[in-house]
């Protein structure tokens, strides 16, 4: 029997949420939260700068990423998460870990971050440190995907990291939801998953990408995917 994952869809504050929310509760918490460096504020024509600009649609300014969270929010996620990966935790006062994921862009000759990194509770042994190959290039993101998000991640990325840090059966949070890349993985692979935005026009159009991934059908096969998770444990 084919399980359907249940992808809880929340509009409001993340903090709301976890509060309410036991100890541990999370298997894996995958999170993108603001990193204060003004990246909302990106968009096609605008701030970033390269030979290529970008292919996307213009995002609406917003003012969501001037400041970073506060350190109550890394205590509520580290509380109810038994496991976390923060992107762009080089820019947070975290505890030093030994597991560091690095996504290599591969962007070439042009003005965009060449890597972002990822801070995680792991430690290295039997895991991956680093992502780069041509299939998950920054740009190959852009011309696949529709941006609705300035800080968009391709689904794929989110699936190499659930595929490498989650099992079977984990309960899966997104804090901060954006584009609705990390619960398209989840669906397609199987995750139960909680994920929460903030801004009523992000969630919108996430929720609509969801809901036009479903229509299309473009999933894994459930019944197929678990026991190829299950082979790498």
């Amino acid at each position: 029997m084919i399980k359907i994952p249940e992808i809880n869809l929340h509009l409001g504050d993340c903090m709301d949420l976890m509060r309410g929310k036991p100890n541990g509760y999370y298997d894996l918490a995958v999170v993108d939260p603001p990193y204060g460096i003004g990246a909302s504020d990106y968009k096609r024509g605008g701030t970033q700068h390269g030979k290529s600009a970008s292919k996307s649609k213009v995002y609406s300014v917003k003012q969501w990423d001037k400041e970073t969270p506060q350190q109550s929010f890394f205590d509520e996620l580290l509380r109810v998460s038994k496991n976390v990966i923060i992107w762009g935790g080089n820019y947070f006062h975290l505890p030093p870990t030994s597991c560091w994921v690095i996504w290599d862009k591969d962007n070439g000759d042009n003005g965009y971050a060449d890597f972002e990194m990822a801070w995680t509770s792991f430690s290295t042994a039997g895991r991956f440190a680093k992502i780069t190959w041509h299939g998950m290039r920054q740009h190959d993101m852009k011309n696949k995907e529709t941006r609705i998000h300035p800080t968009q991640k391709p689904v794929a990325l989110y699936k190499w990291l659930l595929t490498n840090y989650a099992k079977p059966g984990d309960r899966i949070l997104d804090t901060h939801g954006g584009s609705g890349s990390s619960m398209i993985a989840c669906y397609d692979l199987g995750f139960d998953m909680d994920w929460i935005e903030l801004d009523p026009d992000y969630f919108k159009a996430a929720k609509e990408r969801f809901e036009r991934h479903k229509a299309q059908g473009q999933l894994f096969h459930i019944s197929e995917t678990l026991p190829e998770q299950q082979k790498l444990f």
